[in-house]
């Protein structure tokens, strides 16, 4: 096999932190290299060092048989090197073309925009991605998914021969994720290589050929997906056997805590559903299938129009997300680092924002009250900081997730609602949300489990219902659930 490129024995410190030991990856020319590992396992640190974002310790990286060193992500792109990052980085009010090209534009023998180049070519690499927009549609004007293939059109414009995919079916609806699949093969043909960050494992075996693990920054080995399992691979990740993926528990529920009947709003059209004190709801959909407007119309984030909300018998109406919280009810956002956390503050800070009331006192905090709850929830949820007051945007995504999750239980609620919990987590951590998920259920707690990932839907929850277009198409029980069953509900094909 042909290597493009070849990383070897780096290391990487920062203060009070090994991020990197001996970590090593080899890119083939046409394969597919996955490279896996638990948050903190060292893979963005690597993916950074390797196109010049940071500066390695120790170690060598041979690119096309050369020694090389990045200065810059410039540097590393104009060398063929490119990265598709898990956060996007498009400009809303700039439309497609002008993301793909931007700082590259095509320009006429006066030195103006030749336009009509830029659109032209835009559109070749959206259809080669199967996307059917013009190029000249504003980026604000896209879905999440939209946006993640104009980040790939714009990783394609380079003709590079190394490209990196950082989570990049984080946000792709299926018919996106297999036009990009598509892709990735026609890719391969052409030679080039293609580095594969994902915690979707069932995507390791369906479009990697090789896979690269690293665990707490060191490299644990190079094997052919081939040559693994599923199981063998989370072994390989987590040190460990992975028993038991989705822990269910059964206990006796209590009474109904919250029945909705007839709930329209925004991207709602005529819902009802109950849920029982200690019982994981699980809904379930496509995207756009309206699950998470459901979720932001009942805790008060959007307008509901007409039905009704009972909780504990008692009719509400949410107004307001603080009316929602007033209520009981928590909302924990599947978009963390844009609803849920704010990045550049502490994780003290974070996690205690929305339960201010309960440490205050005339207006006045008790820092040590506030301090003695982040502490306990920190060692209840296994959240792995130095300290309290770390910068929550530095810590790995698992990690953030869990705080979100914390910040929203700190606030004693009656009602959790999870919008995809687990989305960009390792599957160590997914097992620890989990256990604490569980936890919650076996106190009592009523919880709404929202997901995108059928399994986890169908291993965690107690009942299941099922959306299509603002619309519930479908409820089954526990032991009524098939991922067929739910899957022809969310295409409006359940007979």
């Amino acid at each position: 096999m042909n290597i493009l490129l070849k990383i070897n024995g780096i290391d990487k410190a920062f203060p009070g932190v090994q991020a990197l030991k001996n970590a090593c990856l080899n890119v083939y020319s046409g394969r597919v290299m996955a490279l896996m590992g638990e948050n903190g396992a060292g893979k963005s640190t690597l993916m950074k060092i390797l196109t010049g974002i940071y500066q390695r310790d120790a170690g060598t990286i041979e690119y096309l048989g050369q020694l090389v060193k990045f200065s810059n992500p410039k540097h590393s792109q104009e060398a063929g090197l490119s990265i598709i990052h898990q956060e996007l980085n498009i400009l809303g009010n700039l439309s497609i073309a002008e993301n793909i090209f931007l700082g590259r534009e095509f320009t006429n023998k006066w030195g103006g925009i030749d336009w009509r180049k830029m659109y032209a070519e835009s559109d070749r690499l959206l259809s080669r991605l199967g996307v059917t927009h013009s190029s000249r549609k504003l980026a604000s004007e896209l879905s999440i998914g939209e946006l993640q293939m104009v980040e790939i059109a714009k990783a394609l414009s380079f003709e590079s021969k190394v490209i990196i995919m950082d989570e990049p079916t984080d946000a792709l609806t299926d018919t996106e994720t297999d036009a990009l699949f598509a892709v990735i093969r026609e890719l391969k043909t052409e030679g080039r290589g293609i580095v594969y960050i994902s915690h979707r494992i069932k995507e390791i075996f369906e479009i990697c050929d090789d896979v690269t693990v690293l665990r707490d920054g060191q490299f644990i080995g190079e094997k052919p997906v081939s040559d693994l399992t599923e199981d063998t691979l989370i072994e390989m990740m987590v040190g460990r056997k992975l028993e038991d993926q989705y822990p269910h528990i059964e206990i006796t529920r209590g009474d109904v805590r919250l029945e909705v009947k007839n709930l329209t709003g925004s991207g709602v059209k005529n819902v009802s559903f109950s849920l029982r004190q200690g019982e994981i709801l699980g809904v379930s959909g496509l995207m756009g299938a309206g699950r998470t407007e459901l979720m932001k119309v009942l805790y008060g984030a959007l307008p509901m129009t007409s039905g009704e909300i009972y909780l504990d018998g008692r009719s509400i109406h949410n107004r307001s997300a603080q009316d929602g919280l007033n209520n009981g009810i928590v909302y924990i956002s599947e978009d963390r680092k844009g609803d849920g956390l704010v990045l550049g503050m502490s994780v003290k800070d974070n996690m205690s924002l929305t339960a201010l009331p309960y440490f205050s006192h005339l207006g006045k905090i008790n820092k040590e009250k506030e301090l003695m709850a982040v502490v306990d929830f920190i060692d209840l949820f296994n959240i792995k900081t130095p300290s309290p007051d770390k910068i929550i945007g530095e810590l790995s995504g698992g990690n953030q997730q869990k705080v979100a999750i914390a910040k929203g239980l700190m606030t004693r609620p009656n009602i959790l609602i999870l919008d995809e919990p687990t989305r960009g987590v390792d599957v160590g951590a997914r097992k620890e949300i989990y256990q604490l998920i569980n936890q919650f259920k076996a106190e009592g707690l009523s919880i709404i489990l929202v997901s995108s990932d059928m399994p986890e839907v169908l291993g965690m929850s107690d009942r299941i219902f099922v959306m299509k277009e603002g619309e519930m198409t479908g409820e089954f029980s526990r032991t009524e659930a098939t991922q067929e069953k739910l899957l022809a509900a969310a295409i409006g094909k359940l007979h």
